[in-house]
């Protein structure tokens, strides 16, 4: 069975850092590349940083550029998502997702082509107060 725990979501001040973990399971494949997406009350998920297991080609939205970082340790099938300089637009429930293809493309990291064809877990919430 696919699995993937996203961890280390929480409530935290405006300026403030969180990290969120995610680790997988029962995946066909231990080298997909792996996406964080963000879902925010009453709007649409969007990406919000990808990055290839296998290079350090990593994408970003613009709206978190500077402020989140994205990385992994495969040694423990884990992806991190190191956030930093929060602010109450950051407030979301925070999703990973393994995209089952060989190379990240930006046309993979979308959340478009995810929500078809990626494995989702079942997200952390992330609050931020002003």
């Amino acid at each position: 069975e696919q699995q993937l725990l996203e961890t280390g979501g929480g409530s935290v001040q405006a300026g403030g850092s969180l990290r969120l973990s995610c680790t997988h399971s029962g995946l066909p494949s231990d080298d997909y590349p792996m996406g964080w997406y963000r879902q925010a009350p009453g709007k649409e998920r969007e990406e919000v940083a990808c990055i290839d297991l296998h290079s350090d080609n990593t994408i970003y939205a613009d709206s978190v550029k500077g402020r989140f970082s994205i990385s992994k340790d495969a040694a423990t099938k884990t992806t991190y998502l190191q956030m930093n300089s929060l602010k109450p637009d950051d407030t979301a429930i925070y999703y990973c997702a393994a995209l089952p293809v060989a190379r990240l493309t930006s046309a993979y990291c979308a959340v478009s082509w995810g929500q078809i064809h990626a494995y989702w877990g079942r997200g952390t919430q992330v609050t931020v107060s002003s």
